[in-house]
């Protein structure tokens, strides 16, 4: 029963993004794809965890092989899990779950560079190819900007660069943009990742600083982006007074509504810089797996197959270095 269960789910799957994919980025279907953003939990341990899933994902668990499920269907090989716990507990937990399932090909865990600790964590953590750096931005009470000016926190970057591994930054607005630019000036030879920046929507009043930050950030070569969150809610209206009820956000589904966007980020970062994230479980109830797959598709149909081809899993080689695990995960050489 439990193998027919897991046919259906298959060729559910398939099926759904067949009928999500026009015709035009059918053409696209036999690339492999390396998805970017994935986060792994269990709220069923004795411990709990930090963070269990969006309103729309029950159980509070998400594991490798709860992904691979929805993901083979749609050509995806390859999947680097991003930390959603800010326990430092968490990064072995993590890379304990990933090491037997070999669609896993990387970590993103959770470490502070500002903390005297951080070297011997780091190097412990680094000894595991699986390990394939950290992120840091708006969330768990970080504050990067603040840390600008910590030597600390820069050493602590500078010894990330030294592994070879990479700083994502997460939940974007222009002061944690600005501060991207300021580490690449401090640690160059450092890779960053800026998670979900189609979700950051610019308001009047900061558009131009928006502008600026972007301009600058088309020159540094060694910051990529995530063209991931691109169907993502949007507040409308004015802020609720205290006690009322909120407006419910706005959802623009399919590639219309996030068209102009996403030509203005590929504009900046160019085809060599951007990577394909799903943020599973985090996007269950705004955009699936497989309607995600085929917005992006339907997107670089129209930008030709060696543009496709690095977006789905050349530039991830290129932003993580991560190691093949698979013989159905793609390579370079």
């Amino acid at each position: 029963m439990a193998c027919d269960r897991r046919k259906f789910l298959a060729v559910s799957t398939a099926a759904a993004v067949a009928a999500a994919t026009p015709a035009s980025a059918a053409g696209l279907d036999d690339i492999p794809i390396i998805d970017c953003h994935i986060h792994l939990f269990d709220a069923t341990r004795p411990q709990g965890a930090p963070y269990k899933g969006g309103r729309a994902f029950p159980g509070g668990v998400a594991l490798p092989s709860m992904y691979a499920k929805i993901a083979k269907p749609l050509g995806i090989v390859g999947v680097i899990e991003v930390d959603a716990s800010p326990w430092l507990e968490d990064n072995l937990w993590v890379l304990e779950t990933i090491q037997p399932e070999p669609i896993m090909v990387g970590s993103v865990g959770n470490l502070r560079p500002e903390k005297p600790e951080f070297g011997e964590y780091l190097e412990r953590f680094a000894k595991n190819p699986l390990f394939r750096g950290i992120r840091y931005g708006n969330l768990w009470g970080y504050d990067m900007v603040a840390q600008l000016d910590n030597l600390a926190f820069i050493n602590g970057l500078k010894l990330l660069a030294q592994h070879d591994l990479v700083l994502e930054t997460a939940n974007q607005n222009v002061a944690l943009l600005q501060a991207a630019v300021r580490v690449n000036d401090k640690v160059p030879e450092l890779r960053m990742v800026l998670d979900h920046l189609p979700a950051l929507d610019p308001t009047p009043e900061n558009q131009a600083a928006y502008d600026a930050v972007l301009k600058e950030i088309s020159q540094r070569r060694n910051i990529w982006t995530k063209l991931s969150e691109i169907v993502h809610p949007v507040r409308t209206g004015p802020r609720p007074a205290a006690g009322a009820p909120a407006t419910p956000p706005l959802i623009e589904r399919g590639l219309a509504p996030h068209r102009a966007r996403l030509d203005a980020l590929m504009g900046i970062f160019g085809e060599d810089r951007v990577v394909f994230g799903s943020d599973w479980p985090n996007a269950v109830g705004v955009s699936e797996v497989p309607d995600t797959v085929a917005l992006v598709r339907e997107y670089f149909s129209g930008k030709g197959r060696e543009a496709a081809e690095k977006y789905f899993w050349k530039n991830s080689v290129a932003a993580y270095k991560w190691v093949k695990r698979s013989p159905d995960q793609p390579s370079l050489s």
